[in-house]
């Protein structure tokens, strides 16, 4: 079974509903429900009122109070609104059981982004890693999807229990989730195939990271001079591009530009994502694109961080890349680019205004992170010798009767496991 993406028509009307919890401040949901109207528009809905609901804790019937649930009834019947969408993430209870009251579709925010997801994976690996998202997250909820029950027959070997169509629909979509797990699996296979033929050919990858609409493919567009789709929506490029890039002193770079994150990203899609976030794992320095001039962008940043800790790859040298400079005010635009303490670079990548400033940054930042040896290896140190040609950069090399003496270059993190390499096999 193949699940197509919910298309929503531009005259479908959708109700908003945001919360407010006691320990959060009202900007805070307040930008949360203007992220999802962003969302909405992206799905194609059309919203056209939103509301925001104190709660001490959610309702286990409704997430919000019977009370406000009554109040958006009578909402959806007097603006002719077919749409409901929350915020927060609706257990399968409280979905089946707000429909059941609305009589309209209640979707929350993991299904709205999954059905974006749907929309816009384009690879034959993103379509199967939406799909075991979507799967995953219907499986809990077929009560709620199916309400019919199979009949059953008479006569002999079809008397007792018998399988409702319930469990007959369980029983194909966890069938069709191992189908996919084992195809994403060989993706991953081949995924390490072509990370390890980089690696023979040692070229440093550089990723791109950032908040959904930081300007990421835009700045890719820019730096690799590859055309690349851009659309002011959430989530314009879901699937991760790598291409080829020479800095200004004729260092070869890879880089490699990613799906862009959003603050409460449904679990379901980092799990499914995994083979693609395993490319950032294989970075040597990672490029945090942030647009500046959103007024939230300080809690962009955060929301990047965490999910950076997430993946286990804080350990890995950053640039913070302040994008959007151009939508600053004049007199805050020409803000310092000292990289050398980290503070960043801040650029235009529309306007391609501070680009020069990021080429020249990105081999300083990464040199702070390697390191030069000098080694003599004997030649029946194969394992030395391939994980050294593997990860490092060879700046000279001479060869005697018994070993190979090398000056490399090679990141910092690697260079202990070399190191020992070349001293357990003397």
């Amino acid at each position: 079974m193949t699940l197509q993406p919910t298309t929503y028509n531009q005259s479908e009307k959708a109700i908003l509903i945001g919360t407010q919890r006691p320990d959060q401040e009202r900007w805070d949901s307040e930008d949360l429900v203007n992220e999802l109207q962003r969302l909405t528009e992206t799905a194609g809905a059309q919203p056209i009122m939103s509301i925001i609901q104190a709660i001490q804790r959610p309702d286990p019937a409704y997430f919000i109070g019977s009370g406000k649930v009554e109040e958006i009834a009578t909402l959806c019947q007097s603006e002719n609104i077919g749409l409901a969408i929350f915020n927060d993430n609706l257990s399968p209870v409280q979905q089946k059981n707000l429909e059941n009251r609305l009589q309209k579709k209640v979707v929350d925010r993991t299904g709205l982004i999954l059905d974006i997801f749907a929309q816009r994976a384009l690879s034959k690996e993103g379509k199967l890693q939406v799909e075991l998202a979507q799967l995953q997250y219907m499986l809990p909820r077929l009560t709620r999807m199916w309400t019919h029950l199979s009949r059953l027959g008479g006569g002999i070997g079809t008397r007792g229990p018998g399988e409702t169509q319930l469990e007959t629909d369980r029983r194909r979509i966890k069938t069709r989730i191992s189908k996919i797990k084992k195809g994403l699996k060989n993706v991953s296979k081949h995924r390490l195939q072509h990370r390890r033929s980089r690696q023979d050919v040692p070229i440093p990858v550089v990723a791109m990271v950032g908040y959904t609409n930081s300007g990421k493919s835009t700045l890719f567009q820019q730096l690799t001079g590859t055309p690349t789709f851009i659309e002011d929506k959430l989530f314009a490029t879901l699937d991760p591009l790598i291409r080829p890039v020479t800095l200004s002193n004729q260092q070869k770079i890879l880089l490699l530009d990613t799906v862009g994150f959003i603050r409460e990203l449904p679990t379901q899609l980092v799990a499914a994502f995994k083979a693609t976030l395993e490319e950032i794992q294989s970075a040597e320095l990672l490029l945090h694109v942030i647009d500046i001039s959103h007024p939230n962008a300080l809690q962009h940043i955060e929301t990047v961080e965490r999910i950076i800790i997430e993946m286990g790859i804080q350990h890995l040298p950053i640039i913070k890349v302040f994008n959007k400079i151009d939508l600053l005010p004049e007199q805050v635009s020409n803000l310092g680019t000292d990289h050398e303490n980290r503070a960043g670079i801040h650029l235009s990548a529309l306007h391609s205004q501070g680009l020069d400033q990021l080429i020249a940054a990105i081999p300083l930042q990464m040199q702070k992170f390697r390191k030069k040896m000098n080694l003599t290896i004997p030649y029946l140190n194969k394992e030395a010798i391939n994980y050294l040609r593997r990860h490092g950069t060879i700046i000279e090399e001479e060869y005697n009767e018994s070993s190979m003496v090398v000056m490399v270059e090679i990141d910092s993190t690697k260079a202990e496991k070399l190191k020992r390499l070349v001293s357990e096999g003397r």
